[in-house]
């Protein structure tokens, strides 16, 4: 004759709470980026990328620039912030310093400041204005220039996030682009920043 099997009277132990950890703080980085730099943190190709500059855990870029570009890009590790400074429906301004090959007329400037037909389109009327050669460190490597041909220096201010589309813009008008600085995108600015160079300000829109 078989024992009934043992049953047992304990209660089920209630499932143990995990504490979620608090949300990180929200944190934004101001980077002046040197050319040939992707904005990326890894590479299969062994290029240059924002690891041999920036030890920040946890940050990412808002918006890109272009490896042969140079200047601001900001990064930051909080999804909103990312998303209202990189959509253009947010038309935060970017200040571009350009030097191109060729002198710029009026002509030339009005039509970029009215929009430029590219292939994706007509461009959002910009700002643009001749500049004094600014202060900048030396390119490495420098700029090519064609002999006999002269260059200037413009500041053009954005509201959109074309691929390329400085370039694209000053080509558009027969003014190809040598060197492109970004200088600015809303408050935000390099100065005081050296190439390759960054600091970390106050992660507010």
């Amino acid at each position: 004759m078989s024992l009934p099997p043992r049953t047992s009277h304990r209660k089920p132990a209630a499932p143990r709470r995990v504490a979620k950890a608090p949300p990180a703080a929200p944190r934004l980085i101001l980077f002046n980026k040197p050319f040939d730099v992707l904005t990326q943190f890894s590479d299969g190709d062994g290029r240059a990328t924002l690891k041999d500059y920036i030890d920040v855990p946890g940050v990412y870029p808002a918006g890109r620039l272009d490896r042969d570009s140079e200047g601001l890009l900001l990064l930051t590790n909080d999804g909103q912030l990312q998303a209202r400074i990189a959509d253009p429906k947010h038309k935060l301004a970017k200040t571009y310093w350009v030097q191109v090959e060729g002198e710029p007329g009026e002509e030339q400037l009005q039509r970029l400041r009215q929009g430029v037909e590219l292939n994706d389109g007509m461009t959002l009327p910009a700002e643009a204005r001749r500049l004094e050669e600014p202060e900048l460190w030396p390119r490495n490597p420098p700029v090519r220039f064609r002999k006999n041909i002269p260059t200037y220096w413009l500041e053009l201010v954005i509201k959109e996030g074309r691929n390329r589309q400085v370039r694209r813009m000053t080509a558009a008008v027969g003014l190809p682009t040598l060197r492109l600085v970004r200088v600015r995108i809303g408050e935000w600015s390099i100065e005081g920043l050296d190439q390759g160079q960054w600091k970390e300000v106050a992660a507010k829109l």
